[in-house]
């Protein structure tokens, strides 16, 4: 069968779009479509496969961030890729998808990083520790977390809200809930045996509610602290209520 005139000049034309939007300079295009949410400097590449230096995605900072676009999640609306970035220390690697809306969604993210690298997003100061995280899914809009299914293990936490100095490890597997994400929170080597649950709701409020007693290595400090709680109950437990606004 022979293709038309008409015909061969449109498949040629679509063939010439097609390759000039492959190779596309990443820089360009990242002026002149920069999705919310996403900031990048050093950019070299193309659109659909480049790096970045530096960038922050959602207010968490990563270097030598690559990417390779997916080029069907555009009929869908949607900007995906696959990324690999480094979070100051430690990987991150996950499949990241941006729709218009600026909502950013993580989908198969693993990796480790400085809880250092996400005070900004959970508008801690002066969180500090190790995260290891492994999520089926992450989205985020306007810096909140509304879909989280995974688990969170940090190591040499300090949150100074709680205590200055490292109070231990601790475990968070999240899941969704049309009430917005929850946890179940217990600790791992922490310098106290907690328990409880988190949850983060839609108007940026959380909730964390646990069950906390003292160990051996609980610092006196943090033992005066828990004679202000509710308890303590049969087994030494006290009740701890966290709450603020995200």
């Amino acid at each position: 069968m022979t293709l038309s005139r008409g015909k061969m000049i449109a498949a040629g034309a679509v063939t010439l779009l097609l390759g000039l939007i492959a190779l596309f300079p990443a820089r360009v295009a990242y002026q002149w479509f920069a999705p919310p949410g996403i900031a990048l400097n050093g950019i070299s590449g193309t659109v659909w496969s480049g790096r970045a230096a530096q960038a922050s995605v959602q207010g968490v900072y990563l270097e030598g961030l690559a990417w390779e676009i997916r080029p069907l999640a555009l009929i869908k609306g949607q900007l995906a890729m696959s990324l690999e970035g480094i979070p100051g220390s430690g990987f991150v690697e996950t499949t990241l998808t941006v729709g218009f809306s600026g909502a950013v969604q993580f989908d198969d993210l693993q990796g480790s990083l400085p809880l250092q690298s996400l005070e900004r997003l959970f508008r801690m100061p002066g969180l500090r520790g190790n995260a290891s995280v492994q999520f089926e899914r992450l989205a985020i809009r306007d810096g909140l977390p509304f879909v989280a299914d995974g688990v969170l293990t940090v190591s040499s936490l300090v949150a100074p809200m709680i205590h200055r100095g490292s109070i231990g490890g601790y475990r968070a597997e999240f899941f969704t809930q049309n009430a917005g994400v929850m946890a179940s929170v217990e600790d791992t080597d922490g310098v106290v045996d907690l328990a409880g649950s988190l949850q983060i709701a839609a108007d940026r409020t959380f909730r964390f509610t646990g069950l906390v007693a003292s160990k051996a290595t609980t610092p006196p400090n943090l033992l005066q602290q828990m004679q202000f709680l509710e308890g303590p109950n049969e087994r030494g437990q006290y009740t701890l209520p966290i709450e603020g606004k995200l």
